[in-house]
C-alpha cells in the first residue's frame, strides 16, 4: 500500500504554505514519490525560484537552494558543474522560466546541461496577485487584464515546443498535468532518470490550477484546466527513444 506522505518530504513543515487547493501540492507529492522510488533522496539538491515555488523551501528533506527570480536554472547548472555526482532539480513557475528566466532555460537546454527543470504553468503570476503571464491565453481574466487578455499579445507561450528546437537528441522534454497525477509521477521519474542515466537535460512543464487567482472552486478549476490541456497538449515532445527502455 502506498504511503500517504512520501519519505522524502520534510514532515515537520506540513501543513505547507501554499493556498488551499493549489496545484503545487499535487506536483510536489508526485515528485516526492518519484524521488523515493528512485532512491535518490540523499543525492538530490532542490533549487527553487522566487514566486509560489519559493513556498517549497522546506518542503523536502533534501538540500535546498533558494535563488533569485528567474535564476534557478543557471544556479542549478553551476551547482551541477561543481558537484556532478549530485542530482540537480530546478523548480519554478511560468514567470521565472518563460519571462525573466527564458534566456537561461534555452541555453541550458542548448548546452544539454545535466539538470532536471520542472516548470509549473498556471497561466498567471500567482505570488504577486495573479497578473498576466507569458502563458495567459487570449480572453483570460487576470489582475492586469480585467476585461480578458487581448489576442494582440499572442497565444499562450509553449515552452516545451520551443525547447525541442535546440534540444540534444538525448534530452527529455515533456508536458504533464495535475489532472493525471500518476502520469505526472511517471513523467518526473523519466526526467530524473534522463539526468542520472543519460547525463542529459530534462524539462517537464506541468499544467496546474490556481484557485485563489482564478477565483474558482475545485470543479471550476479542473474544468478550466481541461481547456488548457486542449491547447497545451500533455505528452512527451522529445526524448521518447531515450526513455523507452525505462
Amino acid at each position: 500500500m502506498e504511503k500517504i506522505i512520501p519519505d522524502s518530504w520534510r514532515v515537520q513543515s506540513k501543513p505547507d504554505y501554499f493556498c488551499p487547493g493549489c496545484g503545487h501540492g499535487i506536483i510536489l507529492k508526485q515528485l516526492g514519490y518519484a524521488i523515493d522510488e528512485l532512491g535518490i533522496q540523499g543525492k538530490t539538491t532542490f533549487g527553487i525560484d522566487i514566486g509560489c515555488s519559493l513556498l517549497a523551501w522546506n518542503f523536502f528533506d533534501v538540500d535546498t537552494i533558494q535563488t533569485h527570480h528567474g535564476r534557478t536554472t543557471p544556479v542549478m547548472v553551476g551547482y551541477k558543474m561543481s558537484k556532478p555526482g549530485r542530482i540537480a532539480i530546478a523548480y519554478m513557475g511560468d514567470g521565472g522560466g518563460y519571462a525573466i528566466g527564458l534566456q537561461s532555460l534555452i541555453h541550458a537546454c542548448f548546452r544539454n546541461d545535466s539538470i532536471t527543470v520542472i516548470l509549473v504553468n498556471n497561466g498567471n503570476y500567482a505570488m504577486t496577485g495573479g497578473q498576466m503571464a507569458p502563458t495567459t491565453r487570449p480572453g483570460e481574466i487576470t489582475a492586469t487584464t480585467p476585461d480578458g487578455n487581448l489576442s494582440g499579445f499572442g497565444e499562450g507561450f509553449k515552452g516545451p515546443e520551443l525547447l525541442t528546437n535546440v534540444a540534444a537528441k538525448n534530452a527529455y522534454i515533456a508536458r504533464a498535468t495535475v489532472s493525471k497525477p500518476l502520469i505526472l509521477r511517471n513523467t518526473l521519474m523519466k526526467a530524473l532518470k534522463n539526468q542520472t542515466e543519460n547525463k542529459a537535460f530534462s524539462f517537464v512543464e506541468v499544467l496546474s490550477i490556481c484557485p485563489t487567482n482564478w477565483k474558482m472552486n475545485a470543479k471550476q478549476c479542473f474544468s478550466r484546466l481541461s481547456e488548457d490541456e486542449s491547447y497545451y497538449a500533455p505528452g512527451e515532445l522529445s526524448g521518447k527513444e531515450n526513455n523507452a527502455k525505462n
